[in-house]
């Protein structure tokens, strides 16, 4: 299986969920014995950086500690192939355009000619009952999965105003796809039937080191390590170098902050890791030039820049010392890293996209914006009312306990695998 790889991961006791989500622990027990034994295959595109490999670092260790036989795997393909799939998925989101002939040929032509022998020999060895297909990257494998196998097509992104002309290049393959889950009800396409459709929002894993709690005064010390001051305010935005996370924006809506608190620290974290994003360095690149001459942005990009501190630990930090967190994104399927910073009892100032809304009430949990101006007007309120920041960030942790924890999304696809089983 040349172009397949397998991704080891590291088990994970289901039980632990047991204190902090009984009810969804117990009614995944009973689903669960249904299901044993069931061999479960997740295909998608990288095993590190981005949310879906987020996600199924832990969702799938989790469906094995159940008694279900998942496993993950992902595709291997040249930097050319990505450039292309970076493109689709720039046009699923909404992005003026078409993809060019010679580029529709090249991706089929890699996924028919290369990776879909892989997929063969992998399915011949390993004899699952169903594959989920995750995102557009492999999405056209559709046609060499033989139809005593059920095919699962999960899609992650904003579709909620895509480009018409990529999908209706991808209608043909979607429809193919016994169920297609989305992360919200908008995100359907009107002409795909609502009996093929499901819905799981994304969640986060709470026992990962990234998510974890740390003392403020341990986040400090590892932040001092980069020049960071804990005696001045830090507003963040943890995620991708990528244009739908509008950087640009955030950078704009810190300087308007600033002068009103001078000695505002701003950070952008978005550690390269991501092979399927190759687009992120050209982004960076004019992050890097607009933060020019401000001894208080902070730019994290390259893995090496941490040094002995591992990602998932700087990240960690990052959330714990930071007064406000930011996620201005313009279009967003989900965004984990808003989950990430609610859980840690953070103020959340996100953009106002679907995907940020199924999470943040505006006013009672978080701030919604569309404009860097508005961001900067929540960023300055926040700043200056400790007591404030305190009350959403509360409302924040108990909103993703409540909601968007791990184990319900582990439930919520395991009611989908009896479904579609049936």
């Amino acid at each position: 299986m040349d172009h397949i790889e397998k991704v080891k991961t590291k088990p994970i006791d289901f039980q632990k969920y047991q204190k902090i989500t009984p009810q969804i622990f117990k009614q995944s027990i009973t689903l669960a014995k249904k299901l044993q034994g069931k061999k479960i295959i997740h295909l998608n595109s990288t095993q590190l950086g981005g949310g879906v490999s987020e996600l199924l670092r832990s969702q799938v260790p989790l469906e094995k500690s159940l008694g279900l036989n998942s496993d993950w795997y992902i595709i291997k393909a040249p930097i050319q192939f990505f450039k292309i799939t970076k493109k689709i998925h720039n046009l699923l989101q909404g992005e003026p355009g078409r993809l060019e002939d010679r580029e529709k040929y090249y991706y089929l032509k890699w996924l028919y000619s290369q990776i879909a022998k892989s997929l063969e020999e992998l399915i011949a060895k390993e004899k699952p009952e169903i594959i989920v297909i995750h995102d557009p990257q492999p999405l056209p494998l559709i046609d060499y999965i033989p139809r005593r196998i059920i095919p699962i097509l999960r899609m992650h992104i904003d579709l909620s105003n895509p480009n018409p002309y990529i999908l209706n290049f991808l209608k043909p393959l979607i429809e193919k796809y016994d169920l297609v889950i989305f992360s919200h009800d908008i995100y359907k396409p009107n002409w795909l039937p609502n009996q093929k459709t499901a819905v799981a929002m994304p969640a986060i894993d709470p026992f990962t080191v990234k998510n974890q709690f740390m003392s403020k005064s341990e986040a400090e010390r590892i932040l001092a390590l980069y020049g960071l001051n804990a005696d001045q305010p830090i507003v963040s935005q943890v995620s991708r170098f990528d244009p739908w996370k509008d950087p640009l924006g955030t950078m704009k809506a810190y300087y308007l902050a600033k002068n009103e608190i001078y000695n505002l620290q701003l950070i952008l974290a978005g550690i390269f890791q991501a092979y399927d994003d190759p687009q992120a360095v050209n982004v960076f690149e004019k992050v890097k030039k607009q933060a020019v001459g401000d001894p208080d942005i902070f730019l994290f990009a390259d893995p090496a820049h941490l040094k002995e501190v591992s990602n998932d630990l700087f990240i960690r930090a990052v959330y714990t010392a930071s007064d406000v967190i930011i996620q201005k994104s313009i279009k967003e399927g989900f965004g984990l890293t808003v989950t990430e910073a609610m859980w840690k009892g953070k103020a959340v100032i996100g953009g106002q996209t679907k995907g940020i809304a199924l999470q943040i009430k505006n006013g009672q949990n978080g701030f919604l914006v569309n404009s860097p101006e508005k961001a900067a007007q929540y960023l300055v309120r926040l700043l200056k009312d400790k007591k404030m920041r305190e009350k959403i960030g509360q409302a924040a942790h108990q909103s993703v306990k409540s909601k968007f924890l791990l184990s319900r999304l582990v439930l919520d696809h395991l009611k989908i695998y009896s479904q579609v089983l049936k």
